[in-house]
């Protein structure tokens, strides 16, 4: 029986990560609007793109107007935008408050007990999942390669987006997300 358990232990985080592959299909989720009404979001529809944020963290701070620019540049081009917040310890109150006072236009949606930030293995806020119009995993990692805006030199997520709105390979599919952790359900750190 221990070594059944262990091997259930070993083989979950496997069984999500696998779903978080590059080129690999990504189903259908759920999320929670700030009211706590549940939206699903259909991963094979159209471009789109999932980006974990978070309220307290200061480098996803440091990109609030980037994603807002990014999201008015692309959705204008038809990419649909799902901004999770996975976070425990942020509820949906302060994200509500948090998008008011920062003059963001997008919306955020709540991943209770962090079931879509497991699916995808998402590990810190921000962080950049993009889906082709089939669902399929085209580019995960950072939305830019630095923090300090007058030091980006790769616009990756851009970079990825154009190219999957023309219709073409993503040179560089994964890239590492940098960030802080997101805090999952059940943990106490």
């Amino acid at each position: 029986m221990k070594s059944l358990c262990l091997a259930a232990v070993l083989f979950l985080p496997a069984l999500y990560a696998q779903e978080a592959a590059v080129g690999s299909k990504v189903a259908d989720f759920q999320v929670t609007d700030l009211d706590g009404k549940p939206v699903t979001v259909k991963a094979a529809n159209g471009i789109t793109a999932v980006i974990f944020v978070a309220t307290q963290c200061p480098v996803s701070n440091a990109y609030n107007e980037r994603m807002n620019a990014l999201y008015k540049d692309y959705s204008a081009k038809g990419v649909h935008f799902v901004f999770v917040n996975s976070n425990r310890t942020e509820p949906a109150a302060e994200v509500r408050q948090h998008l008011v006072e920062h003059k963001l236009t997008y919306s955020v949606y709540k991943d209770t007990n962090n079931v879509v930030a497991d699916r995808l293995n998402a590990q810190v806020t921000p962080e950049v999942y993009l889906l082709d119009a089939a669902g399929t995993l085209r580019y995960h990692g950072s939305i830019d390669d630095s923090r300090v805006l007058e030091r980006v030199h790769d616009n990756r997520a851009r970079k990825a987006l154009d190219a999957l709105l023309a219709g073409q390979p993503v040179a560089a599919p994964e890239t590492k997300a940098f960030g802080c952790t997101i805090r999952r359900a059940g943990k106490t750190s």
